[in-house]
C-alpha cells in the first residue's frame, strides 16, 4: 500500500512537472517525448489505480506483486530514457524498483528485480546506441560500459542490502505481531478472570479517583460500573481511605440501593503508579448474619433451658399460692374485704400461671407437628381472622399470594407466628398505615413476607429483637418474636427483618419447601 502511495506521488510530480515545462515553453506543437511522458505517466496511474482497487478488495497477491515490481522498472525505464538516457540523472529508480521488490517479494524478488533493470537499462542502452546515427553519438563506448557496470553493480548490492533488511524486517514484524497476539490474548484472560471472579476489585489512581470496577464489584454494591469510573471511590466505599496507608484487611459497612452491606476489604498499592490503591472485597452480610443467628440462637438456647427450669420452680409454689387462696375465700366467704382480696390474688396467680405458660412455650417449644399445608390458604385464613383484631382498626391490609405453594409445617405453630407478627405491624403501622403480607417461592423455600409502612426499628434495637423481654410496647412480655424465632428455627427455617423509615419494616420467614 505504501508503495502504491509513493507510485502515486511520483506520477503526480512528474505529472506536474511535465505541464509546467509545456507551459513555460513557446506555444508549440507538442514532441514525441512529451508524448512519451504522457504515456509513461498514464502507465503509472493506471498500474496505480488497478493496484490499489485489487488490494482494497483484499484479492492482490504475488502475482500483483510481480506485476507491480515490473510496472516499476518498465515506468523507470521510460522515464530514464525520456531524461537521457546513459547521461540520465533519474538511474536511481531503478533503485528504487529493487527496494520495492524486496519490501513485497522478498530478497530473491530483490535480485531477480535487480535483474531485470539490469537487463532493461542494457537493451535501453543499446537500442538508444543502434538508432542513433554514428555521427551523432557523443557518448563514448566506454562511458556506456562504465554507466552500466556500475549501475548493475550498485543495483546486486541495492538488492542484497534491502533483501537482508527486508528479511529482518519481516522477521521484526512477525514477532511484533505474535507478541500483539499474545498480549490481546492475556487481555482477553484478564477480563475474563476479573470478569468470573466472585470478589469485587476496585482500582483508584493517587488522587483516590476510581479507575476500574468489576462485574462482581458492581453486582455486590449495586453500582454501574460506567458511571463509577472517574468517581472518588469514597463515594463507592465511604471510609476506606482510613484502611489504605496501612495495607491490611479489615470491614467496612456501607448503604448501597440494595441495603447496607458488610464487606471485607483488603487494601494493598497498586504496582506501576506511586499512591494507587488495589482493593479487594467480599460480602460479609450473609455471613454476618448466619453469625449473628448461630450467637442468638446459642443466647437463646442457654437462656432456654435456665427458663425452664426457673418456671418449673415458680409453678409448683404458684399453684400453692392460688389453691390457698381459694380455701381462705371459702372460709371467709362473709367477710367482703377477704374476699376482695382473695379474688385479686387469685386473678394475678392465674396471670402469672400463663406468664409461666408462654414462657415455657419458649424455653421449650413443642416439636412441630409436620404436615403438607396451603400457606397460601393459611395466610388468607390468619389475615381473615385478624381483620376483627381491634389493633387492625383503620389499618389498610393487603394480602399477595400470587402462586399456590404447599410446606411440611405445624399450621398451629405457623399460625402462632403469623399472628405475632402482624399485630406487631398493626401497633407500628397505626391508623392510616398499611400492612402487606406476601408469599412467593425462592430456590428452594417459600417465603413470607410481613411489611409495614412505619419503619420504626432502629439499628441499636436490631441485635435484641428476638431476645425475651425485650419489648418496645407497654405492657407487652416480649416473648412474641421469640417464640416465633424458637417456632421458625424448630421448622429448619429462618426469620430475618430489615427496617428503614423510607422503606418501612419487613420480618421474612423462609421455610423448607
Amino acid at each position: 500500500m505504501w508503495l502504491v502511495l509513493f507510485r502515486t506521488v511520483a506520477a503526480s510530480l512528474s505529472l506536474v512537472v511535465t505541464v509546467a515545462r509545456l507551459l513555460t515553453q513557446p506555444a508549440q506543437e507538442p514532441s514525441r517525448a512529451d508524448t512519451l511522458s504522457f504515456a509513461v505517466i498514464a502507465g503509472a496511474y493506471i498500474l496505480t489505480v488497478v493496484t490499489g482497487l485489487r488490494l482494497r478488495r483484499g484479492t492482490a497477491g504475488r502475482l500483483d506483486a510481480t506485476v507491480t515490481v515490473v510496472g516499476d522498472v518498465l515506468i523507470a525505464t521510460g522515464l530514464v530514457y525520456l531524461s537521457g538516457g546513459a547521461d540520465s540523472p533519474l538511474t536511481f529508480l531503478y533503485s528504487l524498483a529493487v527496494i520495492g521488490a524486496a519490501v513485497v517479494l522478498d530478497w530473491r524478488g530483490a535480485l531477480v528485480a535487480a535483474a531485470v533493470s539490469t537487463f532493461a537499462f542494457t537493451m535501453l542502452l543499446l537500442i538508444t546506441r543502434l538508432t542513433t546515427p554514428v555521427d551523432a553519438v557523443a557518448v563514448p563506448a566506454a562511458r556506456v560500459l562504465f554507466v552500466l557496470g556500475s549501475n548493475a553493480l550498485a543495483l546486486v548490492l541495492i538488492a542484497v542490502l534491502s533483501g537482508y533488511l527486508s528479511r529482518q524486517l519481516s522477521a521484526t514484524g512477525g514477532a511484533l505481531s505474535q507478541s500483539e497476539a499474545d498480549l490481546r490474548r492475556l487481555g482477553r484472560l484478564q477480563q475474563l478472570i476479573l470478569s468470573s471472579m466472585p470478589s469485587g476489585l476496585v482500582t483508584c489512581d493517587a488522587e483516590r479517583r476510581i479507575t476500574f470496577l468489576n462485574t462482581a464489584g458492581s453486582g455486590i454494591l449495586h453500582a454501574d460500573p460506567g458511571t463509577c469510573v472517574g468517581q472518588p471511590v469514597d463515594t463507592l466505599l465511604p471510609g476506606v481511605a482510613s484502611l489504605a496507608p496501612r495495607s491490611t484487611r479489615g470491614e467496612l459497612r456501607v448503604r448501597t440501593p440494595g441495603g447496607n452491606r458488610v464487606l471485607g476489604l483488603s487494601v494493598s498499592p497498586l504496582e506501576g503508579e506511586a499512591g494507587a490503591l488495589l482493593i479487594v472485597f467480599q460480602d460479609l452480610t450473609e455471613l454476618r448474619r448466619m453469625e449473628e443467628d448461630l450467637k442468638r440462637t446459642d443466647r437463646l438456647a442457654s437462656l432456654g433451658a435456665l427458663s425452664a427450669q426457673l418456671a418449673h420452680e415458680i409453678r409448683n409454689p404458684l399453684a400453692a399460692m392460688r389453691g390457698s387462696a381459694q380455701l381462705l375465700a371459702q372460709e371467709q366467704s362473709r367477710d367482703v374485704v377477704v374476699t376482695k382480696l382473695t379474688g385479686i390474688l387469685t386473678r394475678e396467680a392465674d396471670r402469672l400461671a400463663r406468664l409461666v405458660e408462654d414462657f415455657l412455650r419458649f424455653a421449650r417449644p413443642p416439636e412441630p407437628q409436620r404436615r403438607p399445608v396451603a400457606l397460601d390458604a393459611l395466610l388468607s385464613e390468619t389475615v381473615d381472622m385478624l381483620r376483627a383484631d381491634p389493633l387492625a382498626r383503620e389499618v389498610q391490609m393487603e394480602v399477595r399470594t400470587p402462586e399456590a405453594l404447599t410446606a411440611p409445617v405445624d399450621p398451629d405453630q405457623l399460625r402462632q407466628v403469623l399472628i405475632n407478627l402482624l399485630r406487631n405491624g398493626f401497633q407500628a403501622a397505626g391508623p392510616q398505615g398499611t400492612v402487606r403480607v406476601a408469599l412467593a417461592r425462592a430456590e428452594k423455600e417459600a417465603q413470607i413476607r410481613v411489611w409495614d409502612s412505619a419503619g420504626s426499628i432502629t439499628e441499636e434495637m436490631m441485635g435484641h429483637l428476638f431476645e425475651p423481654f425485650f419489648t418496645t410496647r407497654s405492657g407487652g412480655t416480649g416473648l412474641g418474636l421469640s417464640t416465633a424465632h424458637s417456632i421458625i428455627h424448630a421448622h429448619g427455617g429462618s426469620i430475618r427483618v430489615t427496617s428503614s423509615p423510607a422503606d418501612g419494616t419487613e420480618f421474612l420467614v423462609g421455610l423448607p419447601l
